[in-house]
């Protein structure tokens, strides 16, 4: 859906290195790594093709080169605490994924930033945190029975 991975893949955001980094912070919930890092590679590829998650990471990525990426001394260039939008699309990309136990996963990837987090502007970090925690929640509540 609007081409969103081959537009992160674009500024260097890689499937692989989203999932490496959710698997960074992963807790086992009766699923080994490896069918871990699978099932959440599949979830990524899914959240990919829902217009809801994709319209939020295209704003995401709009919302970076334009008032991060193209501006000299960008007012936001240090994530400041009064920029909050950032953090709203991504909490609102881990939620329309994995609904409101999303939210406190989003806040664990936000606050460590692992892997690829660490690398990115303040809307991409957030927004692929939110992708992350979305996924990571959703394969926690299905591995619990919960979904």
């Amino acid at each position: 859906m609007f081409e969103i991975e081959q537009r992160l893949e674009g500024k260097g955001i890689l499937r692989g290195d989203i999932v490496a980094a959710a698997m960074e912070l992963y807790i086992p919930h009766g699923i080994d790594k490896d069918e871990a890092t699978r099932r959440l590679d599949a979830k990524i590829g899914q959240a990919f093709d829902d217009p809801n998650v994709s319209s939020l990471l295209l704003g995401a990525l709009l919302l970076e080169d334009e008032l991060y990426t193209r501006r000299e001394n960008s007012e936001i260039a240090d994530d400041p605490v009064f920029l909050l939008s950032d953090e709203i699309i991504g909490m609102a990309i881990a939620e329309v994924i994995g609904g409101t136990y999303a939210r406190f996963e989003f806040t664990r990837y936000d606050q460590k930033k692992p892997g690829i987090l660490r690398e990115l502007g303040p809307f991409l970090d957030d927004a692929v945190a939110g992708l992350i925690a979305g996924c990571t929640s959703r394969l926690y509540s299905e591995s619990m029975g919960s979904v």
